[in-house]
């Protein structure tokens, strides 16, 4: 199943922490045993043969019911157990998810938890992850979604920049310096609500004059008077109090960004999962 979700020997032994040989000598052992191909290999990619889709999705099932049954099992016996790997940006992990993640294991001792930080958006299914924290609008995707919390987001510049280049309307703020995350699409743009209670598509005029892969970045370079970054409210936060960062067009509305937590899409979902979304739900209900 692992060569078959990361699609290649080489992503199934990372994922599953083994040496690709020995990935490969597993694979050709269960072949040799079953008397049958189940993978057709070329120098370029894997590809499963008709009986070996019909045993991928066979193993598919057992392993879900396995999992439901040892999840029974070590319920009855109280607790928590296993391993929880959670990925998040780094920024919203270090202000939500990891004390969250703190606060979870101190409930459920016999939990091990493994938390990744990264702007990149892992593959569950290939990195064996069991739950994705995302921020955003989320893409079509066969993974299951949980929202968790909404916040708002402000376009935002340095009191050193806005000397220069000062914004008081949407049209200034269009022919700004721009500072982008890369995995916005381009041109920016987005719909905003006026003062008025208008609805209005702002668009960027130029290319952004940043581009960087987190938004920690670009608070930085933000806060170093390089341009105009749009940053979540809970990110800018203490650079607005402080007065390092000043938000632009307060009377305007930019929309609002949503937080999920994505699990895979199978039968059975792992209590450690269903348990873990409820309490950073409630958790970060407890924090506003």
């Amino acid at each position: 199943m692992a060569v078959v979700e990361a699609g290649s020997f080489t992503a199934a032994a990372t994922a599953l922490g083994q040496t690709k040989a020995a990935v490969s000598f597993n694979i050709k052992q269960l072949e040799a045993e079953l008397g049958v191909s189940l993978l057709a290999r070329s120098t370029r990619r894997l590809s499963l043969t008709d009986v070996g889709e019909r045993f991928f999705l066979r193993c598919q099932r057992l392993l879900e019911e396995a999992e439901n049954l040892l999840d029974n099992v070590q319920q009855d016996h109280g607790g928590l157990s296993g391993v929880l790997r959670i990925t998040s940006t780094p920024e919203y992990g270090a202000k939500v998810v990891v004390p969250a993640l703190a606060a979870f294991s101190r409930l459920h001792p016999q939990l091990r938890i493994q938390h990744v930080s990264s702007s990149y958006h892992a593959d569950l299914i290939a990195e064996r992850f069991d739950v994705a924290i995302r921020l955003g609008q989320l893409a079509d995707s066969s993974l299951r979604a949980a929202p968790i919390d909404s916040f708002a987001i402000y376009p935002v510049a340095s009191p050193v920049y806005l000397a220069e280049h000062p914004i008081a309307n949407l049209a200034q703020l269009a022919h700004a310096s721009w500072l982008a995350h890369s995995r916005l699409s381009s041109p920016l743009s987005w719909q905003v609500v006026t003062p008025e209670q208008q609805a209005v598509l702002f668009k960027v005029e130029n290319s952004p004059a940043i581009v960087a892969d987190s938004a920690g970045a670009l608070l930085a370079f933000a806060t170093q008077g390089s341009g105009v970054a749009l940053l979540p409210e809970w990110l800018v936060r203490s650079s607005l109090k402080l007065g390092e960062l000043m938000a632009l067009l307060p009377d305007h509305q930019f929309p609002r960004q949503s937080i999920y937590a994505l699990y895979p899409n199978t039968r059975h979902v792992p209590e450690k999962v269903r348990v873990f979304i409820d309490f950073l739900r409630e958790w970060v209900d407890a924090g506003k």
